[in-house]
């Protein structure tokens, strides 16, 4: 009992550094966000979140049926090794971002998008067609899935729910700051964010490789 609630609470956790490292990097997403909030308030950020939320809610539910088809407890180790490797790597990408956010004005960036359609479809288009947000899932997302998956449907619920928590209240705040003309970060704090959550995500990409034999033991045992 003490074994699974503690895959769960490492599941919640990592769902939710992820969320919130992957959200404070300036994308197309956010620029949405901040670009529509001017015009439809702080709910904006809600309604960009559902839709965000149904592309991936799709992309797990694909790589979870991959998985009930051919993973298998033996392949835990593996799996850890390529999802360590893969969160290592975007850790590395997302404190090389981290130099961007002192000289990027998300203002001026954020009118250039050319937002047509409301924000739930925003939510849907801006995860849907970014490759890097593609790439992620087709990677380090789906070994993380799938890890999961082998310790049980809850620990994919708990990855998810953290993840999505993360990704909610990080599109919310920026949508009510926008709103209000406020800036949600200075571009000194996002920046330190930045290499904080980067190297938060690296450390745990390397833990996973250095310590794949005992990650996989933990998670046979649920």
């Amino acid at each position: 009992m003490v074994t699974e609630m503690l895959v769960l609470a490492q599941a919640f956790i990592l769902g939710f550094t992820i969320g919130v490292s992957a959200a404070l990097v300036p994308g197309p997403m956010m620029l949405a966000t901040v670009s529509i909030s001017f015009r439809k308030g702080w709910k904006t950020g809600l309604y960009v979140f559902s839709g965000h939320s149904i592309v991936e809610t799709a992309i797990v539910l694909v790589i979870i049926m991959g998985a009930a088809s051919f993973v298998v407890k033996d392949m835990l180790s593996h799996i850890a090794i390529i999802g360590g490797l893969a969160m290592a790597l975007f850790g590395l990408i997302i404190i090389r971002k981290a130099k961007e956010a002192l000289t990027m004005d998300i203002n001026d960036a954020a009118g250039k998008l050319n937002i047509s359609g409301g924000p739930v479809s925003a939510g849907i288009l801006t995860s849907a067609l970014n490759p890097t947000f593609l790439f992620w899932w087709l990677t380090a997302g789906s070994a993380i899935v799938m890890q999961q998956y082998l310790a049980g449907v809850f620990a994919v619920i708990a990855f998810i729910i953290g993840h999505w928590l993360a990704d909610l209240g990080f599109l919310v705040s920026v949508s009510s700051t926008f709103s209000r003309g406020k800036e949600f970060l200075s571009r000194r704090t996002h920046q330190k964010l930045l290499y904080v959550c980067g190297g938060f995500l690296a450390a745990i990409g390397f833990f996973f490789i250095i310590s794949h034999n005992n990650v996989a033991a933990m998670m046979s045992m649920i």
